[in-house]
């Protein structure tokens, strides 16, 4: 599909992702006018009418939209997160359908994979269990986008796509203690650990778990060469393909921000899913999309923009 003539809607286009992904289009040829970035204190998207209005005279929608954080948020907001996803993603591919869009890319999520899952998750373990309890009620919601867009290639031919993406990182991510992920969180503590000359910092859990991490510039570049690329109903593994414990990632963080006192485990807190790491071959073939970015290097980034942006974060 050529996107430079395309009427292009990217929900959640002003949040981190969106933002990449909005920065991707235009370098691909996207004009800025034809990019529709609808805002939420607009369109509330759990509003049925909103959607209607956002999809209307466009030709492809992207849907990244998302309530997400990280184990802390989702224990604390688990019925919120399923629901508002949930009624975002039905209702806005509905919509897409009877306005006529000619594509939606679904945008989905690692946490619907099932808590024991063979390593590295393949696309066909997807309903082999039920995912890891902390995070089900939002990995379900968004798994549920995987079931509509089969349905709707199949009843309706509507072309709708469904993408199942890793914890991303890098710089512009929410850094913001109470909702962030791992990676935002434990460099927001060992920056101002070591701006206060503290002695330690707490982690939650056992450090055991492994997680997958994917740059958010490769993401966004993944996102765009399926909009381009793929028109197949089944979903597809957006990853790095690499694997790192949590204990070992704190200990690089801690290192690169130049943080040298104690790692505190706190394991009253919840580890999560054991083991996450994605086969990432199909996104490879089917599309020719493979992440590029060093995994250090992105670290160094995310380090940079967030000691540069501490005052405002």
């Amino acid at each position: 599909m050529e996107l430079m003539g395309k009427k292009i809607v990217v929900t959640g286009g002003a949040g981190f992702l969106g933002g990449f992904v909005v920065d991707e289009l235009k370098r691909r040829g996207v004009p800025r006018e034809n990019i529709f970035v609808p805002r939420s204190s607009e369109y509330d998207l759990r509003i049925r009418e909103n959607c209607e209005k956002a999809v209307r005279g466009q030709d492809i929608v992207i849907h990244l939209a998302a309530r997400v954080g990280g184990i802390g948020f989702n224990q604390a907001k688990p019925a919120e997160l399923f629901h508002d996803n949930i009624m975002m993603g039905v209702q806005l591919m509905e919509a897409a359908r009877l306005a006529g869009v000619q594509k939606f890319v679904a945008v989905g999520t690692i946490c619907s994979y099932p808590k024991f899952t063979p390593v590295p998750f393949r696309e066909e373990h997807l309903w082999a269990g039920y995912p890891e309890e902390t995070n089900a009620p939002y990995g379900l919601a968004k798994k549920m986008l995987a079931v509509q867009a089969a349905a709707y290639n199949a009843q309706y031919g509507f072309n709708a796509i469904n993408l199942m993406q890793v914890n991303l990182y890098g710089p512009r991510d929410n850094f913001d203690l109470e909702s962030s992920h791992v990676i935002p969180a434990l460099i927001r503590k060992a920056v101002e650990a070591k701006k206060r000359g503290d002695t330690f910092v707490e982690a939650w859990g056992t450090g055991k778990p492994t997680r997958e991490f994917l740059y958010v510039e490769d993401a966004a570049r993944g996102i765009v060469f399926a909009t381009e690329r793929y028109n197949k109903p089944e979903p597809v593994n957006l990853g790095s393909g690499m694997e790192i414990s949590i204990k070992d990632l704190t200990e690089k963080i801690c290192g690169l921000v130049g943080f040298s006192g104690e790692i505190r485990w706190d394991p009253s807190r919840p580890d999560g899913q054991p083991r996450r790491m994605l086969d990432v071959s199909r996104a490879e073939q089917e599309f020719g999309f493979r992440a590029s970015t060093d995994f250090d290097e992105g670290l160094k980034k995310t380090i940079d923009w967030y000691e540069a942006h501490a005052q405002t974060s």
